[in-house]
């Protein structure tokens, strides 16, 4: 007869051990189901949420709102934008005198071609010094060439 326990124990020991994995297979699933649903709900909360103005508090300023930003296409790389220019005038009075820049750069061009005897295709660039009390304006032509003219 000690054969006979053997075997209902065993059998016995198989049905448990089934009837043990399927309840924590069942066990399993609704704990994953119970975790899926608190994500759902919890995304739906945040949204709910960031879609509520936020709360006025007395003596401070609402927070900024974020708004949804469009994206605007790249401008094509082809089309030159084309940029305002800013019309400038300078204009140096003393003594009852007035000069524009204008006028003071062509003196200073009249210098370099008549009193220095260079060719106007070399004149590149011009740095005026106006000294009103001395009137007279001291220039550099080309980086190189100093001097001055009275006004």
């Amino acid at each position: 007869m000690a054969t006979k326990k053997t075997a209902v124990k065993a059998e016995t020991a198989k049905e448990v051990a089934a009837k043990v994995a399927d309840t924590k297979t069942d066990e399993v699933k609704t704990a994953m189901e119970t975790s899926a649903a608190k994500t759902e709900a919890a995304k739906e909360t945040k949204t709910t949420e960031a879609k509520k103005e936020p709360a006025k508090r007395p003596g401070r300023k609402p927070a900024a709102v974020k708004k949804e930003t469009t994206k605007k296409a790249p401008a094509k790389k082809g089309t030159p934008v084309k940029k305002e220019e800013v019309q400038e005038s300078v204009h140096i009075q003393f003594s009852g005198k007035s000069y524009a820049t204008e006028e003071l750069v062509k003196i200073a061009k009249d210098v370099w071609q008549y009193d220095l005897n260079q060719a106007e295709k070399d004149f590149k660039a011009v740095e005026l010094y106006v000294k009103p009390e001395e009137d007279t304006v001291y220039y550099v032509i080309n980086g190189e060439v100093r001097g001055s003219f009275n006004i």
